[in-house]
């Protein structure tokens, strides 16, 4: 299990979920819809405006990052139109005809959405001590949703959040697809695209831009808690696959009802340690897992930054970098041996 992922994919969690308490802040100043677009395009903006800068630092002889390909691009338009996109706006629509409380709980089926695709669609191994560790990572999630019983009114709002979640669940097993590329390249082009489409449409509804300061502070929430958020979310896909990530990022609500009780002074209640302890279970399951078989890597030639690993005994070009890590093409010969894995992007065989 790769220690770094899960802490990447965790602190993606992190700084989602502690933007949600601003995200509710800036909710009374600014439309719902058009805050979603305002959330993009600073995520877009911020990412562009960091990628530049390290590229402008990072010397050239350093490994960088592969950029997207052409054929990438069909993977990278579904993540946008099913995320960045669809998502946005089905929740939008749900949330106007659906009471607080059963809008949080169905929220919750995002992390489902994802699992699921990615065990049956997309189909990504995994064993009871994973879907037991995702089923109480979801649980805690509810409990922490949980604000009285939902009621079974305005069954087209409920209908568009889990369409969202579903949209969402899309829109995280298409990026996988991807996760060897950039992952600064990928949201800057998802924000920048996501985010102007987002506004364009929340204006021909009749949404109002809100005051200059407001769309900056926006703008900063957005490139924190969705730009910096999705770019450790990329890296962490690559490396523990799509469901493993969906349930480290699962804690999400859990960080920012945290982050609401360090700096909102709310109160601890019985719920947010019940949660806690659900999630800290889910988290064990995850963080103890132990998957070997043998398995077989078929031929593969492909770019990303690696190391000379076992999987990576390869002959270099004249051209190639020599220093270690480095990015290049390169060519992964039938292979097959026994270790412990996770479904990251070079173990995506069948079982």
């Amino acid at each position: 299990m790769n220690r770094n992922a899960i802490g990447l994919a965790l602190l993606s969690a992190a700084l989602f979920g502690a933007s949600t308490p601003a995200a509710k802040a800036l909710l009374g100043a600014v439309d719902p819809a058009l805050l979603a677009g305002l959330f993009y395009c600073g995520a877009g903006i911020g990412i562009a405006i960091l990628r530049r800068a390290l590229r402008f630092r990072i010397p050239a002889s350093a490994a960088r990052e592969a950029p997207l390909l052409r054929g990438d691009i069909p993977w990278l338009a579904g993540a946008i139109i099913c995320g960045g996109i669809l998502g946005p706006l089905l929740l939008m629509f749900g949330l106007a005809r659906t009471d607080a409380s059963t809008a949080s709980l169905l929220l919750t089926l995002e992390g489902v959405a994802t699992a699921l695709l990615a065990w049956f669609a997309f189909h990504e191994n995994f064993d009871r001590r994973i879907a037991l560790g995702m089923a109480c990572l979801i649980a805690g999630a509810i409990v922490l949703s949980w604000s009285g019983a939902p009621t079974l009114s305005g069954l087209a709002g409920m209908a568009a959040i889990v369409a969202a979640c579903i949209a969402w669940g899309f829109d995280n097993n298409l990026t996988r697809k991807i996760s060897l590329a950039d992952p600064l390249q990928i949201v800057e082009i998802k924000g920048l695209v996501a985010g102007p489409v987002n506004l364009a449409l929340a204006m021909l509804s009749g949404s109002r831009m809100p005051s200059l300061d407001i769309a900056l502070i926006a703008g900063i929430v957005g490139f924190v808690g969705y730009g910096a958020s999705l770019a450790l979310y990329v890296l962490a896909l690559r490396h523990l696959g799509t469901a493993r990530t969906g349930a480290y990022f699962a804690t999400a609500p859990f960080i920012g009802a945290v982050a609401a009780l360090v700096f909102l002074a709310e109160p601890v209640s019985l719920q947010l340690v019940a949660a806690g302890l659900l999630m800290a279970f889910g988290v064990y399951l995850h963080l103890t897992e132990r998957h070997e078989h043998t398995h077989v890597h078929e031929d593969m030639t492909h770019s990303h930054t690696h190391v000379h690993d076992e999987h990576h005994q390869h002959e270099h070009e004249p051209g190639d970098p020599p220093s270690e890590p480095h990015t290049h093409v390169h060519h992964h010969a039938r292979l097959s041996h026994t270790h412990p894995h996770v479904p990251d992007m070079h173990h995506t065989h069948q079982h």
